[in-house]
């Protein structure tokens, strides 16, 4: 991946490892996403995922995720020592190679808009992605949790959400989304049940009381270990150090006859936060990176591995072999939605082909910032139908899955329908925007016919015979959805998104 981006999404759910596994199978269902951690905590009832991903396809991993976790989470029967507001409560984005905050900020505004969009989950920006300056910190946001900010909404504007109505998801709650750099969870347990004292130690040491920049802190009870705990977050370890904060607990709790018992790293770390607490402890006073010998080994097969190579023809076939074989097998997905949005990626991706062809010419020097921008804007759309591949499967997957559960009693009947309704619209609606990512695709292709090789002409050609049929597959699975949604209103405001598009595409087909 030339761009990674981190993710930290945080689960209200910490006891059942089914659930936990079902979500991160979900986020993983998409291409260039990797698992790097997973963290369990039944005290506080929350699960700690880390991933990385590509700039393109990171904020979509983190919606399946979403997803995912509304579907398996009620927060009416969730309780946890960990403050929280939603079933996805926080999910930052961190800038790793080739990105910046700033683009983590609009990947975190989009997630947020689409959040609520999909699942009508309200959202909260915070962080560097914060609107209003009291949102910037996560505690503002969360005061009161779930119970109280769900009654607090309703009547003070103050509290209304970023994205959404002023009203909670009546069981996911809300979901806070923001950019920020490298966050270090992380635990200092004492040796003792007394809470109290773990509360004052946090109130001393943290920022926003006067203690340490860069340092949040609460104290909470571990009632399965019988022990107090230290529980914060370093926003800037390079500010304030591990090895800091621990001292400056250990002293505080000497002072009431309170040892440490000793501490935890939630989710991961970088290695330069752990050689500073070493090189503190151990006062190494010649101590630069390079001393650390996998640090230099890094570097060096960073620089001698700086070139990939072109896939062979045999292993092309062997890729697309895979996806074909996986249509043709007698099961309803992958089916004709996936197929359609992977004929889209296509078009995009011969658009994308031609743009860098051409660039290479000097003598399309005056095209060379329009193409550099349809190429840019093509690959962005490229990866975003490839996921549309998995999301499509997904969502008829969910149908399928609605259909099978229990209609015994009125509650099980209702609670079906819910579900089966949701499924439907999101059945109908990736689809149709699939349709939409194609015609901004075909727009771009069309204007490249006159500023790009005219010995690619046949390529581009083939793009928009590619993008037609991706439209037109792409909307009979709207239209196929359709008829199961009971929100007549809803189906209304779809079918004028169709009417849209094909006003739209009616000139667009290669001659």
């Amino acid at each position: 991946m030339q761009t990674i981006v981190e993710c930290v999404p945080n689960f209200s759910e910490g006891r059942d490892a089914q659930k936990v596994e079902a979500i991160i199978q979900a986020i993983l269902a998409g291409p260039d996403v990797y698992l790097l951690d997973k963290e369990m905590d039944a005290d506080h009832n929350r699960s700690v995922i880390t991933i990385v991903g590509s700039r393109e396809g990171i904020g979509e991993a983190a919606l399946r995720g979403i997803g995912q976790a509304a579907a398996l989470i009620d927060l009416n029967h969730h309780q946890g020592a960990h403050p929280r507001i939603g079933a996805t409560d926080v999910v930052p984005f961190v800038p790793i190679s080739g990105v910046t905050l700033a683009d983590c900020v609009q990947i975190a505004d989009w997630v947020a808009a689409e959040t609520w969009r999909r699942f009508h989950i309200p959202t909260y920006l915070y962080e560097a992605a914060a609107r209003k300056p009291g949102r910037k910190n996560l505690e503002n946001i969360r005061r009161g949790q779930f119970e109280g900010l769900r009654d607090e909404v309703r009547t003070n504007p103050e509290r209304r959400p970023d994205y959404g109505e002023a009203a909670l998801h009546p069981t996911a709650g809300a979901t806070v989304v923001g950019a920020r750099k490298f966050l270090i969870a992380y635990n200092i347990n004492l040796n003792t049940r007394d809470v109290a004292l773990a509360k004052a130690i946090a109130k001393k040491i943290r920022a926003s009381s006067g203690g340490f920049p860069c340092v949040k802190a609460m104290g909470v009870e571990l009632k399965a270990r019988n022990l107090a705990q230290v529980s914060m977050n370093l926003t800037d370890f390079e500010t304030t150090p591990i090895g800091e904060v621990f001292a400056a607990v250990a002293r505080e709790a000497a002072a009431h006859g309170v040892a440490i018992v000793g501490s935890e790293i939630v989710g991961l770390v970088p290695r330069r936060a752990l050689e500073d607490a070493s090189v503190h402890y151990l006062k190494v006073e010649n101590f630069h990176p390079d001393l650390i010998v996998e640090n230099r080994l890094a570097r060096v097969l960073e620089e001698q591995v700086s070139r990939t190579t072109r896939p062979s023809a045999a292993s092309l076939h062997a890729l697309a072999e895979q996806f074909v074989t996986a249509v043709a097998a007698p099961t309803p997905t992958p089916g004709g939605g996936s197929v359609s949005a992977l004929a889209a990626a296509l078009a995009a991706a011969l658009g994308e082909m031609v743009s860098g062809l051409t660039l290479k010419r000097k003598s399309y020097a005056a095209h060379h910032h329009t193409l550099k921008q349809a190429l840019d804007r093509l690959s962005q759309l490229r990866n975003c139908l490839l996921e549309h591949i998995d999301r499509d499967a997904q969502s008829y997957e969910a149908v399928l899955a609605a259909l099978k559960l229990p209609k015994s009693t009125e509650s099980e009947q209702a609670a079906r329908a819910r579900a089966m309704e949701e499924a439907n619209k999101t059945a109908a609606l990736v689809p149709l925007e699939t349709a939409e990512l194609v015609m901004e695709a075909v727009q771009l292709i069309e204007a490249l016919r006159s500023v790009t090789l005219p010995q690619a002409a046949s390529d581009l050609a083939v793009a928009l015979y590619l993008a037609e049929a991706a439209r037109r597959g792409a909307l009979d699975n709207v239209r196929a959805n359709l008829p199961s949604i009971q929100d007549r209103a809803w189906v209304s405001s779809i079918l004028e998104r169709i009417q849209a598009l094909e006003h739209r595409s009616g000139s667009q087909a290669p001659g």
